[in-house]
């Protein structure tokens, strides 16, 4: 079982390019059912367009937030979303004592890959890769 991480749902949400259709491909080839996202992709996403549209001054820019933010409720209530669970947190916690230099929204996702003992599907190998027990994979190249 895959989860995937922010970025490859950024692509799938723009729904162009070759990293779509390479994505889309490798989706299409394990079947959906093998396919999670995390809570914390969905926080992620809300923040960013809450802020994008709390900032807005143009009338225009707000409807596109609003959009936005209606795209990511309709795809994430679509989708099969991975809790921040208590043994998650655990894993973070054991991590973050690690003094492991990663990003704590990332680090709370590769906890939550390990913690269900699936494969993070992601582009950003270089943070990921310094979590210990984390398994990668990029099906964008």
């Amino acid at each position: 079982m895959f989860v995937l991480d922010t970025d490859h749902l950024g692509i799938l949400q723009r729904r162009r390019g070759s990293e779509f259709d390479r994505l889309t491909n490798r989706i299409a080839s394990v079947g959906e059912t093998e396919i999670y996202v995390t809570i914390i992709s969905f926080h992620e996403q809300v923040s960013g367009w809450t802020k994008y549209v709390k900032s807005s001054q143009d009338p225009a820019k707000t409807v596109i937030g609003y959009l936005r933010l209606e795209t990511i409720l309709r795809d994430f209530a679509s989708s099969q979303v991975l809790p921040f669970s208590t043994a998650a947190a655990e894993v973070f916690e054991d991590v973050k004592s690690q003094r492991i230099r990663i990003a704590t929204m990332d680090l709370r996702i590769a906890s939550i890959a390990i913690a269900q003992r699936m494969t993070l599907v992601t582009r950003n190998r270089v943070d990921f890769e310094r979590v210990p027990n984390l398994a990668l994979q990029d099906w964008t190249v």
